[in-house]
């Protein structure tokens, strides 16, 4: 929608305070950490560091960093899902094309889809943004766990205590 009027003084920051119950920004200054306990365990050289754990929406958005070859999981989301490869390469068994650095990806709702990560990469980063759950499923899409914000929050929590940060470390990226 086009303005009615110019703004006259574009500079000038916006002069009301925020709704009081309007939630914090976050601002991460180095999302990819030098600190290697900002990077939270998922599996066997499978890391992943939150960004944005948002409680209220069921949603979180992170970085998934790897650092093996092979079959990462197998998995579905009832929601959408966009990943931005930062690092290496990645594709999914039930797909033909590749994540490459550069590479967006979104994942519609429902699909299942089984990450592969591929001999000669020694590193892969992936930023996610993560809408509900993420299930983990068998071949025949028989449910074997699952993933939401909650969980993530959990792993955080039990990371950052057993690394010295403590686990309210956590709280800067809970919305």
């Amino acid at each position: 929608m086009p303005l009615e009027h110019a703004d006259e003084n574009p500079r000038i920051p916006y002069q009301y305070p925020n709704p009081p119950d309007a939630l914090a920004e976050i601002v991460i200054p180095k999302a990819i950490p030098e600190d290697d306990r900002l990077w939270v365990p998922q599996a066997d050289n499978v890391w992943f560091r939150p960004l944005c754990l948002n409680r209220s929406q069921g949603y979180w958005m992170n970085l998934l960093k790897v650092r093996k070859a092979g079959v990462l999981s197998r998995h579905r989301h009832p929601q959408s899902v966009h990943g931005f490869v930062l690092k290496g390469r990645w594709h999914y068994l039930e797909h033909d094309w590749m994540a490459e650095e550069g590479s967006y990806v979104f994942e519609p709702p429902g699909e299942t889809h089984t990450l592969v990560v591929p001999e000669g990469v020694e590193e892969m980063i992936t930023y996610f943004q993560v809408n509900g759950i993420m299930y983990y499923v068998d071949p025949w899409g028989r449910p074997l766990g699952y993933e939401d914000v909650f969980t993530k929050i959990d792993m955080c929590r039990r990371h950052f205590a057993d690394v010295g940060l403590g686990a309210d470390f956590a709280d800067q990226f809970i919305r």
